[in-house]
């Protein structure tokens, strides 16, 4: 079935190549991913094109293309494009598939000469859609081309295989975790069959490498709503080849404090990272934060509750154990887990100290003091808290900036004392501070006074003066200094609502 559609918004990188491919006489249409995400309005992250022409005959209709691949994929680069998604465009010849021993890939393909062969082996009804399109006097127009009711699918939010579910993840697995995905991303059902079939065979992910399941993980966690596909992933027993650690929180009931278990607070704290549009490192974080509360979970006759002293230690074990077996990036794992170790940091809101939040930016680094406060802001809401900030976090959010602020003193200046007495060949003594407090004083009064020339000409001045006039203009100095910290920690404090 063909359907019109028009006012397309084709990147001229892409119609170059179709229109390539078309003038040697061959068919080109965009297909798969690309032609779904037109059509629901988003911008495509890459663009598929796929031809009758074999594999040779697409690399002579181009100039600079390379071909390093057993299914006949052709990447046709752009090198005048600045857009990374518009360098490589990935040519296909329309193709029939063999068996998957691997449950990956098929064990051999072929070509074909009709599109239909080629759309009847993908994964969902959402990507078995060409398009072919043609350039007009307004833009771009093209014909669907839908031989699964694609377009239907794509109006009802639903995902579907194309033809028999059972075989189609029986053929690949990954597409088991691309399902959930998939209906996460858009915020679509998976039809019931298909649903079926995925827990049949969600068995079949132990077949598939770890990077593999990563990549769909982190795209799952990255979607508007990994709460929900997350609970998917629990239901159709596809959680143990993620991080079956998640599931020993189901029904692990908490303090009063709580209003979940510790499963669906996990979820609740990872969806509010969503939420908050957070990256990838503080979203996993909130994921993982408190999975090692099952495994500290003990029972206080005293208080009649649960308590869970040092789940967040051993929850960064778990969590580098978790990652790692992932295949994560160093630098993610160190990052993360650092963020699951420290988040109790800011649960004692009557004993905190400064010098404690000074302590605490020393132990996860200035660039993750505030992503451990999202982490606590997320932590909150998952515990069914409605309110995102209150004082308590606001004042935690002043300490952390008074902590990293550069405090008022005499390590501003464009000298020190060491510099004072090569100049003036003192010896150690009072008079050096005097030195530096008098011009402190003329620094906070005038900052353009603060250059090293000004400095050292003015130390040999104020050298000359006696003790008693050197220490009445330290003492102005410290006064202002003592004044302009006071002005700055109001500032600072004004800001966030706190005393």
């Amino acid at each position: 079935m063909e359907t019109k559609i028009l006012s397309l918004q084709i990147p001229r990188e892409v119609s170059r190549v179709t229109e390539g491919l078309k003038t040697a006489n061959y068919k080109a249409c965009l297909v798969g991913g690309c032609v779904r995400d037109l059509l629901l309005g988003k911008v495509p992250k890459d663009w598929d094109v796929t031809t009758d022409a074999t594999p040779e005959e697409i690399q002579k209709v181009f100039t600079h293309t390379f071909y390093e691949n057993k299914y006949g994929t052709v990447g046709v680069v752009n090198d005048e494009t600045e857009d990374e998604r518009l360098k490589v465009i990935e040519v296909t010849p329309f193709r029939l598939e063999s068996a998957y021993s691997d449950k990956r890939r098929p064990d051999a393909v072929s070509f074909s000469t009709n599109i239909e062969d080629d759309l009847k082996r993908r994964d969902f009804t959402i990507n078995a859609l060409a398009l072919d399109i043609e350039e007009g006097r307004d833009g771009f127009t093209g014909n669907i081309i839908d031989g699964f009711e694609g377009l239907k699918d794509l109006k009802d939010g639903l995902i579907r295989t194309v033809g028999d579910a059972h075989e189609r993840f029986s053929e690949d697995a990954l597409r088991i975790m691309r399902a959930v995905r998939l209906a996460s991303e858009l915020d679509f059902s998976i039809e019931k069959g298909t649903l079926e079939a995925l827990k049949t065979h969600s068995g079949l992910l132990s077949h598939i490498a770890k990077e593999r399941i990563r990549d769909e993980f982190c795209r799952i966690i990255m979607s508007p709503v990994p709460m929900n596909a997350l609970i998917l992933c629990h239901e159709l027993g596809i959680l143990p080849f993620i991080a079956p650690e998640l599931e020993e929180g189901v029904g692990v009931k908490q303090t009063q404090a709580h209003a979940y278990d510790v499963w669906e607070h996990l979820l609740r704290t990872v969806q509010h990272a969503a939420d908050k549009e957070y990256d990838l490192e503080i979203r996993l974080a909130a994921l993982f934060h408190d999975i090692g509360k099952p495994a500290t979970r003990r029972f206080s006759r005293e208080t009649n509750q649960y308590t869970f002293y040092g789940h967040e230690v051993v929850g960064a074990r778990m969590t580098e154990k978790i990652l790692k077996n992932l295949a994560f990036s160093t630098k993610i794992v160190e990052k993360v887990v650092k963020l699951v170790r420290w988040h109790m940091f800011f649960s004692d809101t009557e004993t905190i100290t400064l010098s404690a939040v000074r302590r605490m930016v020393a132990n996860v680094g200035d660039d993750n003091i505030w992503d451990l406060m999202n982490i606590r802001v997320c932590d909150r809401i998952g515990t069914g808290r409605p309110k995102e900030n209150p004082y308590r976090l606001r004042k935690y959010r002043s300490m952390i900036e008074e902590a990293l602020r550069d405090p008022v003193s005499v390590g501003m200046l464009k000298i020190d004392g060491n510099r004072i007495m090569e100049l003036t060949g003192m010896a150690p003594n009072a008079k050096i501070g005097f030195i530096l407090h008098a011009l402190l004083e003329e620094a906070l009064e005038d900052p353009t006074k603060n250059t090293t020339d000004y400095m050292e000409t003015r130390a040999q001045e104020l050298v000359k003066l006696d003790d008693m006039a050197l220490k009445k203009l330290a003492a102005i100095g410290k006064d202002k200094k003592q004044k302009a910290e006071e002005e700055e920690l109001a500032k600072i404090r004004g800001k966030h609502g706190v005393e």
